[in-house]
This record gives C-alpha cells, sequence and structure tokens, in this order.
C-alpha cells in the first residue's frame, strides 16, 4: 500500500444521512490514513446543516440542488451530473454512501460510471415490495448490484444480501445510528416546546413523511392522533411538521386548532433526541427512529404497512400498525392503558448496534485497501 492517504469521499444529501454518516466522517477524519472530503447534494439544505453544526463538521462541496416540489427525476439528474464534476476533481479511491436515498443511488451511480469503488453504510436492508418503500426500496437494491463494501447492521441484513447473491465484501456492523444517538444523549439535550409541560402530559412523539403515506394514509394517520389525544386527556402529541406542503397542509388542517397537539416545524437532532428522552412513546413512519428510540427504552408504533428493519418487530421493540386510524388508535391504546405492555416493549433489547459501528467501518476500509 501506498504512503499517500488513502482519498475518500463521504456522500450525504438528508438529515438522516448526515445524522448516520457523522460518527462515519468523525472517524475517517481523526485518521491520518485517510484523506476524507465530505460533499453534501443539498437535498435537505437546512436540516443537514443543523446536523454538520451539532458534530462540528464542515463540508468539503454542495451541489446545492434543491429547488421547490422538485422530482426525484430532478434530484437525481441534478445530483448526478454534479458529483460526476466532483468525482473527477477529487479522484476519490472509494465513495462511501449511506442508506436509501436518492442522494445515495445518485453517487453509487456517479462513483460506477467513472469505475470508483462504493461503500454502502447500511446496506441490506428490505421489504421485499419494490414500491414500500417508495423510492428507498429500489435505491438500496440498486446500490447494492454496483458497490463493493457493504456495511450491514445486524445478521439480518448480512442474510438479505447474501441471499440476493451480492457481489463484494459483506460485513456486519451495527447501525451508526445508535453511534451518534449515544453521542448527543451523553449531553442530556433540552427540547423546550412553547405551551408543552413535560411534566403535565403523556407526550406522544410522531414524525411523518413518507410517499408512500401520503393522500388517504396521511388522512387516517391524523385521524388516528386526533382521536388518541381525545380518548386519553392526560396526553399531549408533539407532532414536528416536515418542510413538504404536501405533509404540513392536511396535517394542520386535521390537528391544527387541538390545544393539547403541538405542531412545531422540524426539531434539530439535539432537540429531538432530548424529545425521545422525554416522551411516553413514538408513532412514526421513520426508519431511523425504529433504530434509535428503544435504545432510549422507548416503545415505538411504526405507521406503516412494511418495515425493512423486522429486528425491531422481532425483538419487540416496535410494533407495526400500518395506516389505519382504528389500528393505530388501538395499538397506542394498549399501550397507555396496559403498563404491562409498555414495559415489555421499553425494556426489549436494542438490535441495532453498541455505538461502535464507525469504529469498525474504519477498520473495513483499512484492511481493504491492504489487501
Amino acid at each position: 500500500m501506498s504512503d499517500s492517504p488513502i482519498r475518500i469521499c463521504i456522500t450525504l444529501g438528508t438529515r438522516p444521512e448526515a445524522i448516520k454518516l457523522a460518527p462515519v466522517i468523525q472517524q475517517f477524519q481523526q485518521s491520518p490514513q485517510f484523506s476524507t472530503q465530505v460533499i453534501l447534494t443539498g437535498q435537505h439544505r437546512e436540516m443537514v446543516q443543523q446536523v454538520m453544526d451539532l458534530f462540528n463538521l464542515q463540508a468539503d462541496g454542495d451541489l446545492e440542488i434543491m429547488q421547490p416540489r422538485q422530482s426525484l427525476t430532478d434530484i437525481t439528474c441534478r445530483s448526478l451530473q454534479g458529483l460526476e464534476r466532483l468525482f473527477q476533481q477529487l479522484s476519490p479511491q472509494l465513495v462511501l454512501v449511506q442508506g436509501d436515498t436518492t442522494t445515495a443511488f445518485s453517487a453509487t451511480l456517479a462513483a460506477f460510471y467513472q469505475k470508483i469503488a462504493v461503500g454502502h453504510v447500511e446496506a441490506g436492508l428490505r421489504t421485499d415490495d419494490l414500491y414500500n418503500p417508495y423510492p428507498e426500496e429500489a435505491n438500496r437494491r440498486l446500490i447494492s448490484q454496483l458497490a463493493q463494501l457493504h456495511f450491514a447492521p445486524t445478521a439480518t441484513a448480512v442474510e438479505n444480501l447474501q441471499r440476493a447473491g451480492v457481489v463484494g465484501h459483506i460485513h456486519q456492523t451495527g447501525n451508526t445510528v445508535i453511534d451518534a444517538l449515544l453521542q448527543v444523549a451523553a449531553k442530556q439535550p433540552e427540547c423546550p416546546i412553547a405551551g408543552l409541560d413535560w411534566s403535565k402530559h403523556r407526550v406522544l412523539l410522531a414524525t411523518v413523511h413518507r410517499r408512500e403515506n401520503w393522500g388517504a394514509p396521511l388522512q387516517q394517520i391524523g385521524q388516528s392522533f386526533l382521536s388518541i389525544l381525545n380518548q386519553f386527556p392526560d396526553t399531549a402529541l408533539l407532532l414536528p411538521l416536515h418542510r413538504n406542503p404536501t405533509v404540513r397542509e392536511p396535517l394542520t388542517a386535521l390537528l391544527g386548532d387541538h390545544p393539547r397537539a403541538f405542531l412545531t416545524e422540524p426539531l434539530d437532532y439535539a432537540e429531538l433526541v432530548g424529545a425521545m428522552q422525554r416522551c411516553y412513546l413514538l408513532l412514526t413512519d421513520s426508519g431511523g427512529l425504529q433504530e434509535e428510540a428503544p435504545g432510549l427504552g422507548k416503545p415505538v408504533l411504526v405507521l406503516r404497512e412494511t418495515t425493512e428493519r423486522p429486528e425491531a418487530i422481532a425483538a419487540g421493540t416496535a410494533k407495526l400498525v400500518g395506516t389505519q386510524a382504528e389500528h393505530i388508535q388501538a395499538a397506542a391504546a394498549a399501550l397507555l392503558i396496559q403498563p404491562a405492555a409498555y414495559e415489555a416493549m421499553a425494556k426489549a433489547v436494542n438490535p441495532f448496534g453498541d455505538g461502535q459501528a464507525a469504529q469498525r467501518i474504519e477498520q473495513i476500509v483499512s484492511d481493504y485497501f491492504a489487501c
């Protein structure tokens, strides 16, 4: 191996990518063995910057692709063209991508076109339904076909890759989101919400944003929140609204006037961790929160018809409840009424890692280039 540092490009575009890659960026930047460049596409500009600031990270390039109501085609084309130019300038020996976003897929394709090796953080997640979640299931399958290094968070993810005949080096590392979560949670961050008394109510923390839930499912989800609040006067709902008006507007119409529904702008990551530490339970269609909340002993009701994280369901830390209002309400009511049911979920062991995933990934990459 050459004495020159190994050139690594770490690409990201959304807040979940930034959170999950922050420990990886820190790990690689601390090593003199690597010359690490961080490239943003700008898919979630303001939300990503909050995470970068929280973890004291700086970007080396930003494509600034964000436009109002951009389509998946817009994101893909602008990312692909911008990353082509940057990869030609930087000549990385490895591009690291995370998860299943359009940014991750575009970066993988851009690297492939220039015959640059790709490492996929959080590889091997599957629902086996190509359109659910959309477009994430397709993105991660396509990335798996082009990557050389696959960093699978769990044994199930490893098995998914092996069963699919994926070519390359497959390693079980744990999920880097636990690294990030434990780093932030140790600081006991605050989450002040105007008018919300955390000690007075059992707070239900909710997030909704996935494309497959737009339209009728979102109406059902919003109605379930309203029904839960009305059934349990000691509860309050904290609902940070996604910036997309397709999500924001129907939820505001349903819940905006309820005195115990606190609809806010997106929380920064430290505030979100503070909210998770203080809330009673989570109702979410987020993938990352299915992994994080169990690390803080919080039950998760998954507002989706499928999940690519079946480990959480099997471990008992999460329950897949779908998007029908009556099913969501019944599942929440069980946890609000039955202490034993709540404790069983709260005390189940989180299957997603021990906080050392980034360190393992750096060692695997080092060994890869030493061969």
